[in-house]
């Protein structure tokens, strides 16, 4: 099940709940200011990061730059109560499934969550499409 972490004034947030709308993929979505993340989902979180703290934070928040603190100098339990406290540290949304996570919205990342069998067919149509476009040139 994917998860999508957002808050309710993010517009990539909201285009990202559009956007698996749209395409029918199920979601459950976990509004991360009325309900920080739970020390589990931060470490999961944490865990598919590539870069660490520099792919979930951001540092052009408010809240960042008030804080005035390097997070890199943070153990990790230091970091996860910062967050639990400062939810909108996090940049977002932030969608995970059991495989992967994709930070922000990404039109062409977002569509590694769509079932194999759909991009599949996205693929024949997209073919079949670039066929009869280039038999009318």
């Amino acid at each position: 099940m994917i998860t999508l972490f957002l808050s309710p004034s993010c517009t990539s947030c909201r285009k990202a709940r559009a956007w698996l709308n749209k395409h029918d993929v199920a979601f459950k979505e976990h509004n991360i200011i009325t309900s920080p993340l739970s020390r589990d989902d931060l470490l999961k979180i944490l865990s598919y990061t590539e870069n660490g703290t520099e792919d979930i934070i951001s540092t052009r928040s408010k809240v960042f730059q008030k804080l005035d603190i390097d997070v890199d100098e943070l153990s990790v339990s230091e970091l996860i109560n910062l967050i639990s406290k400062n939810p909108s540290l996090l940049r977002r949304p932030i969608i995970m499934d059991d495989k992967r996570m994709q930070i922000g919205f990404n039109e062409d990342e977002i569509r590694a969550f769509l079932p194999r069998d759909y991009r599949k067919q996205e693929l024949r149509q997209a073919t079949i499409k670039a066929e009869i476009e280039g038999r009318n040139e």
